[in-house]
């Protein structure tokens, strides 16, 4: 049967592997219409350590839900999900292909798998979990999520809280598991035909490198004063999912005193190289992906011909 659904472009890849530059000339050379999956450029005044594009790149090249949110305002996959559907249908509509790019995994997932029916957070149940979690730590947290809902446990990374709670909490309030409630999700077809492109540096020493020289770059370019202006806000806290964004926790901690500048470079360094592996690892677990080789000199002309052979 011919599939009729309209075209739709992801591409993803780790940080810094130049995800940028290749939807910017997409845009130029196809037309095509670019949707940021980011979680940190969704928040205005998260410009520097989120690598947003520039005001010149943005005007050669809009890229839709950056700068939608205030860093007050927490906003979700869920969220992600409505936002990018009714931008793709907006987009398909007028005969253009929505291309999504961005390196938050869990969005693209989202995206295409659905909401599952969840309930809504319980402040008494999450205040608690968040006593235990001061008192025996996370990674006990995390085994007791392994006892009853061993799937979630080995999808999350144990050095993750906010997930990890969310899992228990739901638990506590519904009886059933996050495995459980998503399996009851019926499967529905997405509405797009897509084409999934990794972009990545194939050696992983290069991809190192450029973290680290553009870590660098942006405590030159001022990402210290940038989160110093955001810690001032009285309605701003470590524990928003917006300063947790990495680069913005690890300054966020030197300008509480936590440890030098040195190390404030090194941990933000680590912080990223950890990213970059997370989301490589998706990637690798990713269906009908076609990797590119950023360290290739026909990369972009690669990426190209992908997209050009995949039109109906």
């Amino acid at each position: 049967m011919i599939d009729s659904r309209p075209p739709a472009i992801f591409l993803m890849g780790p940080t810094a592997a130049g995800k940028t530059d290749a939807a910017i000339a997409l845009h130029e050379r196809l037309g095509c219409e670019i949707i940021s999956v980011d979680s940190a450029m969704v928040y205005r005044g998260l410009d520097i350590g989120s690598a947003k594009p520039s005001a010149d790149e943005l005007a050669r090249a809009p890229h839709r839900l950056i700068n939608i949110r205030d860093p007050a305002d927490p906003y979700s996959a869920a969220d992600f999900r409505k936002d990018a559907l009714e931008q793709m249908r907006e987009i398909s509509a007028r005969g253009k292909t929505p291309l999504l790019t961005g390196g938050t995994m869990l969005y693209y997932k989202q995206l295409l798998d659905g909401v599952a029916n969840l309930p809504a957070s319980n402040p008494a149940i999450r205040k608690r979990l968040q006593a235990e979690q001061a008192r025996d730590g996370l990674l006990a947290l995390h085994r007791r999520l392994a006892e009853v809902d061993p799937v979630s446990a080995q999808r999350l990374h144990p050095n993750d809280p906010q997930r990890i709670l969310r899992a228990l909490e739901v638990y506590e309030i519904s009886g059933c598991t996050l495995t459980e409630l998503w399996a009851e999700q019926q499967s529905e077809t997405f509405p797009w035909q897509v084409l999934s492109i990794a972009l990545a540096p194939e050696r992983r020493d290069v991809l190192h490198e450029r973290i680290a020289r553009r870590f660098s770059a942006m405590l030159d370019e001022g990402l210290i004063d940038e989160v110093a202006a955001l810690k001032k806000r009285s309605d701003l806290t470590a524990d928003l999912p917006s300063m947790k964004s990495v680069g913005y926790r690890q300054v966020w901690a030197y300008l509480e005193g936590e440890y030098d500048h040195q190390a404030l470079l090194e941990r933000g360094i680590i912080a990223t190289r950890q990213l970059a592996k997370r989301q490589l690892t998706w990637l690798r677990r990713w269906n009908d992906v076609h990797w590119v080789d950023t360290l290739s000199p026909q990369a972009l002309d690669n990426v190209l011909m992908l997209v050009e052979k995949s039109r109906l």
